[in-house]
C-alpha cells in the first residue's frame, strides 16, 4: 500500500530527530568520558575546553628547574619573569613572576587577564585592589577642607578628603589573592626590599584571552616591562607566521600604560581635566619604569594597627576555627545545627567585603607537624573562601634538616613548588614508572609537578623551605607511604599478592612508618643490602 506524502514526511523528521539525538549522545558520551565528574560550579563546556587544551600539552618526560628568563629593571626595583612558553609551565595553565621593590618603592596599578596568588618572600608594605563597584569605605575627615577652591578648568569645587577602598598592610608569609581584572598595587614602607613571587592561573575561566600574560598598566609608562616581559616576543612569532602588518609595526614602536592609544580630547573631557594632564595620564614621558620610587613616606589612610602580635594570631586562630566549621558543616551537611544554619547564610562575604589576604607562616596554623621532620600548611577555600573564585590553592612547607616528604601526588591539580631557603633533593615520577626529575632544587627556583606525578622531598643539611602553588582550590593530595597512606588502607594479602613478597615484608611496608607525610630522619626501617 502507497504511503501518503504527509506520512513520508512524519517519517523523515522522524528519522531526522533520531539522528539528532543519537548524535547528542555521543557528544555527551565523549564529554563526559574524557573528563569524567564536572565540578560544582562551572560550566561543562568551559571546562571541556581548558582540559582538552591541557591534554595536548602534557606530554613530560623530563622535568627541571626553572630559573626566571627575564628581567626588567624599573628606577625603584625590578621584576623577573619565568618563560610562560615553556612545556612544564604551559602543561600547568599558569605563568610565574617575582617583583622585588626598594624601600619607598611603588609597583603602579596594574591589572591582569588572569587571576593569580601573590606571596610575600621577605619584607612588609602596603597592598591595594581595586574592586569595580564597591564603595570606598576609607574616608578622610572632611572637616579639615573648609572652604573652597578653583578647579583644573576654572570652575570652583569644594575641597574634599581623600576616600578609596580598603588598604591592606602586608607582611613576609602572607598569602594575597587577586581575583583577573582587579587593579592593584604594592608598596614598600619596610626598611629591607619587599619580595613577592606571584603565580598566574593563565588556564583559568575567567582568562578569555588567550594563555599569555598580559599585564595592563593604569598609570606611567611601562614600556621596558611590555617589550622584555613577552609583548615583543608574542609579535615576533605573528611576524613569522605572516600576520604583522604596518600598523602592527607602528603599534609596536608604542608601548605605554592603557590611556597611551586615546586622544588626549576625549581624555580631556573624560576626566573633565584640562588637555595637559590628560596627556600626563598617557606618561609618555616617564622614564621611571613600572616601579617609581616615592620621595616622602606615602601617606595613604588606612587604620594603625596596635594590638600587637598575640592578638594577630588571635585573629589567626579565630579564622582557623572558622574553616574547621566550614569543612564540618561540608563534609557532615545533616549534622549541622539551627546556630550554625544561622550563621552561615552564604553572604558571610559580600564581593565588596572578601578578605583577600591570609597568613601562613605562623608555625602554630601548620596541617601537619613532626618536630623531627618540619610541618606543612594548607589553604584552600575552606579557610580563605575568595580562592574558589581564582581556583588557586597554597602549600607552606618547612624541612628540618635531612627531613622527607612522603611520596605523594596531586590528585586534581598541578603543583608548582617554589624555593624560599634552603634546598632539597627531589624525585619526580611520570604514568610510565619513567624518572621525570631528579635532583636538587635551589632557592629561587620552580619546578613544576604536573598531576599524579608522584614526588619525594628530602631537605639537604641547611633545612628546605617552600611555598607550593596548586591549580585547584580544593588541591587534595595523596600519600603513598605513612599512616593515612594508600599502603596503610590496602590489605595486607593485596599487598602480599601484588608485590610478590612475604605476609611479614607486606605487614612492613603497612605498618613501619607511623608519621604523617612528614618523616624524621633516619626513622625508617632498613633491611640488609
Amino acid at each position: 500500500m502507497a504511503s501518503s506524502p504527509s506520512s513520508s514526511l512524519l517519517l523523515s523528521l522522524g528519522l531526522l530527530a533520531l539522528l539528532a539525538g543519537l548524535h547528542g549522545c555521543s557528544a555527551h558520551f565523549s564529554r563526559a568520558s574524557g573528563q569524567g565528574i564536572w565540578p560544582l560550579g562551572r560550566h561543562p563546556q568551559q571546562r571541556q575546553r581548558h582540559q582538552l587544551r591541557f591534554r595536548t600539552e602534557c606530554r613530560l618526560d623530563r622535568l627541571y628547574p626553572q630559573e626566571p628568563s627575564r628581567r626588567i629593571e624599573a628606577e625603584a626595583g625590578f621584576t623577573e619573569l619565568w618563560d610562560e612558553e615553556d612545556e612544564q609551565f604551559a602543561c600547568a595553565g599558569a605563568a610565574a613572576l617575582r617583583h622585588v621593590i626598594r624601600r619607598n618603592g611603588l609597583l603602579l596599578p596594574s591589572y591582569t587577564n588572569a587571576p593569580k596568588l601573590m606571596y610575600v618572600v621577605q619584607g612588609n608594605g602596603l597592598h591595594g585592589a581595586v574592586i569595580p563597584g564597591c564603595p570606598e569605605t576609607y574616608q578622610e575627615d572632611e572637616s579639615r577642607y573648609q572652604g573652597r577652591g578653583q578647579g583644573l578648568r576654572g570652575e570652583e569645587s569644594e575641597q574634599r578628603g581623600d576616600r578609596h577602598q580598603k588598604v591592606r598592610f602586608i607582611r613576609e608569609g602572607d598569602v594575597i589573592a587577586i581575583p583577573a581584572g582587579v587593579t592593584h598595587w604594592t608598596y614598600n614602607r619596610g626598611q629591607s626590599d619587599l619580595v613577592l613571587v606571584s603565580v598566574l592561573n593563565t588556564a583559568n575561566e575567567e582568562n578569555q584571552l588567550d594563555e599569555n600574560i598580559r599585564k595592563f598598566f593604569v598609570a606611567g609608562n611601562p614600556q621596558q616591562y611590555q617589550q622584555q616581559g613577552g609583548r615583543s616576543r608574542r609579535w615576533e612569532r605573528q611576524g613569522r607566521r605572516g600576520q604583522r602588518g604596518g600598523r602592527q609595526e607602528q603599534q609596536e614602536e608604542s608601548f605605554g600604560n592603557i590611556f597611551n592609544g586615546f586622544d588626549d580630547d576625549l581624555l580631556s573631557d573624560s576626566f573633565n581635566v584640562d588637555n595637559e594632564l590628560a596627556r600626563r595620564l598617557r606618561g609618555q614621558d616617564d622614564q621611571r619604569g613600572h616601579i617609581v620610587e616615592v620621595q616622602d613616606d606615602l601617606q595613604i589612610l588606612s587604620p594603625r594597627y596596635d594590638g600587637g602580635e598575640e592578638a594577630e594570631r588571635e585573629r589567626e586562630r579565630e579564622r582557623e576555627r572558622e574553616g574547621r566549621r566550614r569543612r564540618d558543616r561540608f563534609n557532615n551537611p545533616g549534622n549541622s545545627t539551627s546556630e550554625d544554619d544561622a550563621s552561615d547564610n552564604g553572604l558571610e562575604e559580600t564581593l565588596c567585603t572578601l578578605r583577600l589576604r591570609e597568613n601562613i607562616d605562623n608555625p602554630e596554623r601548620a596541617d601537619i607537624y613532626n618536630p623531627r621532620g618540619g610541618r606543612i600548611t594548607t589553604l584552600n577555600s575552606f579557610s580563605l573562601p575568595i580562592l574558589s573564585y581564582v581556583q588557586l590553592s597554597a602549600e607552606r612547607g618547612v624541612l628540618y634538616r635531612n627531613g622527607l616528604v612522603a611520596p605523594h601526588y596531586y590528585l586534581n591539580s598541578h603543583g608548582l613548588i617554589y624555593v624560599i631557603r634552603g634546598s632539597a633533593r627531589l624525585q619526580v615520577v611520570g604514568d610510565l614508572g619513567q624518572m621525570a626529575f631528579d635532583g636538587e632544587l635551589r632557592e629561587g627556583q620552580f619546578l613544576v609537578i604536573p598531576q599524579n606525578f608522584v614526588a619525594i622531598k628530602r631537605a639537604n643539611e641547611q633545612g628546605f623551605e617552600w611555598i607550593g602553588f596548586r591549580t585547584n582550590d580544593m588541591a587534595t593530595v595523596s600519600p603513598l607511604a605513612g599512616r593515612l597512606s594508600v599502603f596503610r588502607s590496602l590489605p595486607e594479602e593485596v599487598i602480599q599478592n601484588a608485590y610478590d613478597v612475604s605476609r611479614e615484608d607486606a605487614r612492613r611496608l603497612k605498618y613501619n612508618r607511623e608519621e604523617l607525610t612528614v618523616f624524621s630522619p633516619g626513622s625508617g626501617y632498613r633491611g640488609r643490602n
